[in-house]
């Protein structure tokens, strides 16, 4: 890989977290060539999470949310084409093509869309609203204003960002019921125990969860919807939400010789061909893990902003992080805060060595093969973070259990 010079033009498609970090991080190491950045948003780049949490319970406008001030994007000297969707990329040419016809053409490419709310439709009511971006929560607080309190709100999908509406539904003084298709929330992400021990969550924040929902059909009604369960039972909702989890839009990059594998296939450089390059969401990488490399896409606020970081630097110096990567995610629910290091099965083994889940604060270790691969806490943030150093290098739970970081 060949140092970006000041005559490059580095054109990064995605104006969300990891494509305005990438830009900020090009400059900080010194590139002082063109930067193009494109998003189908006519907004400048904001932050995703407190979407879902400070905005929608009322706490934050969503002007709060801005990673890119007037001031910013002036010193990035950054070229915005904002709320046009591209549609084609050339891969030898390293050009991008516009929806309105223009084609922007760079030395360099970085792929950072994301991903979007995966859809969920039903004939008698259509698309229902779902919350993964700004227009999304603007037009949902302003159905959420028009309820009186106690209004009930259908919340589709008890997730992460079903479970994280839901408490923000409380706070405006509403009543969400959250509705799960599974036996619990989050048994296919954080497996049979966490998810048990976390079940008890709503309830304790007074929040109705419904589990092996097996909804067939929404409709339209007066003042709201009617949702109709295979069983013949029935939910009348002021409001309805769709949380059911993302998908990739990576159709537009049919044809342009990308392996598209369950996302864009990258080596460890974040390298997709030569001089393009994906981060983020979209990105499914090579991750050395505590059990060695494996390939993996992860939806993490922090994987994106170490991912810009890494090709940065890498673009500019040809320098690696010293440091391998540890995933971090964060999820604040039911006046609980969920903090999860590394990137665990959720077939591996857990053994809970700090707090019950009766206190409501505990901390858990992941493990496979004896090799610990994750750290889960329930409101112990603390301990989190003192037990990281059991993931910056192949440690054993044995070993893992002598050392108990999480009480230094």
């Amino acid at each position: 890989m060949s140092q970006l010079t000041p005559s490059d033009h580095v054109v990064v498609v995605g104006a969300g977290l990891a494509g305005w970090r990438v830009v900020e991080s090009l400059r900080r190491d010194g590139f002082t060539g063109e930067v193009t950045l494109i998003g189908d948003e006519p907004h400048a780049p904001y932050d995703r999470p407190p979407l879902s949490k400070q905005v929608l319970s009322g706490k934050w406008d969503v002007a709060k949310t801005t990673l890119a001030t007037s001031s910013q994007l002036a010193d990035s000297a950054a070229t915005l084409r904002l709320g046009v969707r591209a549609i084609r990329l050339d891969v030898e040419s390293t050009t991008v093509e516009l929806a309105e016809g223009s084609l922007v053409a760079g030395t360099h490419v970085i792929l950072a869309t994301g991903a979007r709310a995966r859809a969920l439709h039903f004939p008698a009511a259509g698309e229902l609203p779902s919350l993964r971006n700004h227009d999304d929560v603007v037009r949902l607080g302003g159905v959420l204003e028009g309820l009186a309190p106690g209004g009930v709100v259908a919340v589709i999908g008890g997730g992460f960002v079903g479970a994280e509406v839901a408490t923000s539904l409380t706070a405006r003084g509403l009543r969400p019921v959250v509705l799960e298709a599974a036996a619990r929330p989050l048994l296919g992400v954080l497996g049979e125990e966490v998810s048990a021990w976390l079940e008890r969550l709503p309830a304790d924040a007074g929040v109705e969860l419904r589990t092996n929902q097996r909804l067939v059909d929404v409709a339209l009604v007066e003042a709201g919807y009617e949702l109709l369960f295979d069983d013949g039972s029935r939910l009348r909702a002021n409001a309805v939400l769709a949380a059911v989890g993302s998908a990739l839009d990576t159709a537009w990059l049919e044809g342009s010789g990308l392996t598209i594998d369950d996302g864009v296939v990258v080596d460890a450089d974040l390298q997709a061909a030569p001089n393009v390059a994906a981060i983020g969401d979209v990105a499914r990488f090579r991750w050395t893990s505590s059990l060695g490399e494996e390939l993996v896409r992860i939806e993490h606020w922090q994987v994106a902003v170490d991912h810009a970081s890494h090709l940065a630097r890498y673009w500019t110096t040809g320098e690696r992080p010293a440091a391998p990567m540890v995933p971090y995610f964060w999820s604040d629910q039911y006046g609980k805060k969920i903090q999860l290091l590394g990137h665990p099965h959720p077939s591996d083994d857990v053994a809970l060595v700090s707090g019950t889940p009766e206190e409501g604060k505990w901390l858990a270790l992941f493990s496979r093969d004896g090799v610990v691969t994750g750290i889960i806490a329930l409101s112990q943030p603390r301990a989190l973070m003192l037990s990281r150093e059991l993931l910056t290098a192949p440690t054993t739970l044995d070993d893992a259990l002598g050392l108990k970081p999480w009480v230094a």
